[in-house]
């Protein structure tokens, strides 16, 4: 998709697609908002959406490039560029005319997908996203265990004991593997989890804090205002308002 039919469909409001998005910026300014923190938008630019990640394109300007949806189940090598977190980050000069030709090469073979060769595709498009370095990369099995068991879980178990339990780790071992992975522990990645997804019901799904701290896995609404207060610094239903 280009940008040019980004606009003609874009209203203004939040979207939370099941849907990955790829955006290569060629040309123009402009600015996308990915959960509640904005990106100014370049020639060179890339931005990557994952599904479930809450946006608004804040500004799209005169912007031209290319957009790439596609599913999480589609047949693409991603390399490493599934350690990948940050939302946006600019192509270096040496990468960017084979980005330039992997888009080009995707948009001639998707205007009549056949077989493989779409997939195949898409796997060179982003094997050369060139990311930027990220720090420490979370490669123990411990902490990648983790990751995806607070994703599972995180709705329901706020306690690192019980990913603990679950996996079979002590609480300290989890703890040393995020700090190793992240720099933070363990129990703040789990806390930031669970403030991020609270902030995508209060602000895209319009959620009352009632129900988005009942959805969380907070079954009295009084502790779900106090633990957001705490975390944030803002009572939700302000933060709501002011987010809407």
């Amino acid at each position: 998709m280009s940008f040019a039919t980004l606009r003609r469909l874009n209203d203004g409001s939040t979207q939370r697609g099941d849907f990955h998005v790829l955006a290569v910026v060629r040309r123009g300014q402009g600015r996308v908002s990915v959960d509640f923190t904005a990106h100014p938008l370049a020639p060179r630019s890339v931005v990557w959406i994952r599904p479930g990640v809450v946006h608004r394109w804040d500004d799209l300007g005169d912007l031209t490039g290319d957009l790439v949806l596609f599913t999480p189940t589609a047949p693409a090598i991603t390399g490493n560029s599934t350690l990948v977190t940050a939302p946006s980050w600019t192509v270096n000069d040496h990468a960017w005319p084979l980005l330039r030709a992997a888009l080009d090469h995707l948009r001639l073979e998707t205007a009549s997908p056949a077989g493989e060769i779409p997939g195949l595709l898409l796997s060179a498009l982003l094997l050369r996203l060139d990311p930027p370095a990220a720090g420490p990369q979370p490669a123990a099995d411990a902490f990648r265990r983790f990751r995806d068991a607070v994703e599972e879980d995180f709705h329901v178990h706020h306690d690192v004991a019980h990913y603990a339990q679950r996996l079979g780790y002590s609480t300290r071992t989890l703890s040393r593997s995020a700090q190793a992975a992240t720099g933070r522990t363990a129990k703040d990645l789990l806390v930031e989890r669970i403030v991020l997804e609270a902030k995508r019901l209060l602000a895209h799904d319009r959620l009352t804090p009632a129900r988005c701290g009942q959805h969380l896995g907070f079954p009295d609404p009084a502790n779900f205002s106090a633990f957001f207060l705490r975390e944030t610094g803002t009572r939700p239903g302000a933060w709501q308002a002011a987010n809407a």
